[in-house]
């Protein structure tokens, strides 16, 4: 069975539980039949970060054991969509969703047209990638301002991509998440607000990384202006000190959590609280092995507790 046709047997409920139940959306937000209450903020990473284990399924027990719920993936790949399937199963290490991987080599908002077909293709890809793995959102930067593409050029064509986009994601029920990243599309709150708004849907909204927005504005005023249409969250570090001595990519060598942070953890968790996030924070830092992998998973643990 290939995975088109697989997707298609899951939502008729025609083939094992043991699959249905490693893909079915929102599983991960759902309360376990013995009623234990759910973390508010759950921990996930990036597969990238992962230097671990031999196959996929020893990279999701280690990762377990190390402390994290969850994993996401990339789409499109190489992975073969049967060894996660069954890596998720055998470990129960959840896959909260997928980061597309075409959207800054075929950006929605480029300007050749054949360009922006392949991104909104990649993203179909990521959709169905994500349903399958039983994920709930697609990461997205929806536009890059760059090779001489100006920001209205980005949003007109960004938003039509979009729009393009939203019917099957509302018919696998994954929804596209936006990333506010250096690229140079979105680096204001009320225009984020702005972006999501227009395509008045439930199947899209808002991946907020809280290291990235540190060069643009502050944390907690970002995730108070978003509110709700946050639905997933980055968790990096960023430093404004070391931006000033060393330049403006130093600023990542932050590790979460350090004395020198500038996301205002505090009050960037308070916010969050009071937007009423509840879900993922997914790590995306520089990973490694298994030592550093739990140290950046106690990292999450103290930032959570703040």
């Amino acid at each position: 069975m290939d995975r088109r046709n697989f997707i298609s047997a899951a939502a008729l409920g025609v083939v094992g539980s043991t699959w249905v139940g490693a893909m079915k959306p929102g599983a991960e937000m759902s309360t376990p039949a013995d009623s234990t209450p759910q973390p508010r903020l759950k921990k996930s990473l990036k597969i990238g970060m992962a230097n671990v284990g031999k196959t996929l399924e020893e990279k999701f027990e280690i990762l377990k054991k190390v402390g994290f719920d969850g994993i996401e993936l990339d789409s499109p790949s190489s992975l073969d969509w049967r060894e996660v399937l069954r890596a998720k199963a055998a470990t129960g290490l959840e896959i909260p969703g997928v980061v597309c991987s075409s959207h800054w080599g075929k950006p929605l908002s480029a300007a050749d047209e054949k360009v922006r077909q392949q991104g909104i293709e990649g993203v179909e890809t990521a959709l169905r990638d994500c349903r399958l793995f039983g994920g709930t959102t697609v990461l997205v930067v929806p536009g890059v301002c760059r090779d001489g593409v100006t920001y209205e050029q980005a949003w007109k064509r960004s938003t039509e991509a979009i729009h393009q986009l939203i019917p099957l994601a509302a018919e696998l029920r994954v929804r596209i998440a936006f990333e506010n990243v250096w690229n140079d599309f979105i680096t204001d709150a009320d225009e984020a607000v702005k972006y999501v708004d227009q395509f008045n849907s439930p199947w899209v909204g808002w991946y907020f990384d809280t290291g990235n927005i540190v060069r643009y504005g502050s944390p907690p005023e970002w995730v108070r202006k978003l509110g709700a249409r946050t639905i997933k969250v980055d968790i990096k570090d960023y430093s404004l000190s070391r931006k000033e001595k060393d330049g403006v990519w130093a600023g990542f060598a932050c590790k979460i959590g350090d004395p020198d942070s500038s996301v205002q953890w505090s009050e960037t968790m308070k916010a969050l609280a009071e937007v009423g996030y509840r879900g993922w924070g997914s790590a995306e830092v520089s990973g490694g092995d298994q030592q550093r992998l739990a140290d950046i998973s106690q990292r999450m643990d103290d930032v959570y507790s703040r």
